[in-house]
């Protein structure tokens, strides 16, 4: 069983050990310094706050670490500008997007999805009819958010080639 020092301690360890690397993660999604410091403190307040939820199985520290950081940011922009959708593709996406899932009847899609691999069709079910952000899909999915970005523009490329 781990003291309220030891905790403190790791927590301490963990705000020098990620600080910076998600101040600069953060700066990237908000732009504004000044924000982006907001959130940052607001994150580390609820690392310390949940330290105790934080099951190593799950996953590492710095997973854990950043899920709060993309849901903290969400929820800024939630509540300060409305809802705005994060980036979440390359800007080319959106065309193949609208061109692939815009214009095909239900029977090419579900013969098209059917040719791409489980997780492939996992993340464009769930990320376009059950409108889940990559986030939430990550979540859902049990994948890193990398490997569901990849699986998502893996998936994108293949519609695209299948359904032209």
């Amino acid at each position: 069983m781990t003291t309220k020092e030891e905790t403190e301690m790791d927590i301490e360890k963990v705000y020098i050990e990620y600080h910076d690397r998600l101040l600069d993660y953060i700066r990237y999604k908000v732009r504004d310094y000044d924000e982006a410091e907001d959130i940052c403190s607001e994150i580390f307040l609820k690392i310390q706050k949940n330290a105790d939820k934080y099951e190593e199985e799950k996953g590492s520290v710095a997973r854990w670490i950043y899920v709060i950081a993309g849901n903290t940011i969400i929820d800024h922009y939630r509540k300060d500008k409305g809802f705005v959708e994060l980036d979440e593709e390359l800007p080319d996406e959106f065309d193949v997007e609208s061109r692939v899932i815009g214009r095909l009847s239900l029977d090419s899609l579900k013969k098209a999805l059917m040719e791409l691999s489980e997780e492939e069709r996992m993340v464009i079910i769930l990320h376009y009819y059950e409108d889940m952000s990559l986030i939430e899909v990550e979540k859902k999915s049990g994948l890193s958010y990398g490997q569901v970005k990849l699986r998502h523009n893996s998936a994108l490329a293949k519609l695209k080639k299948l359904l032209n």
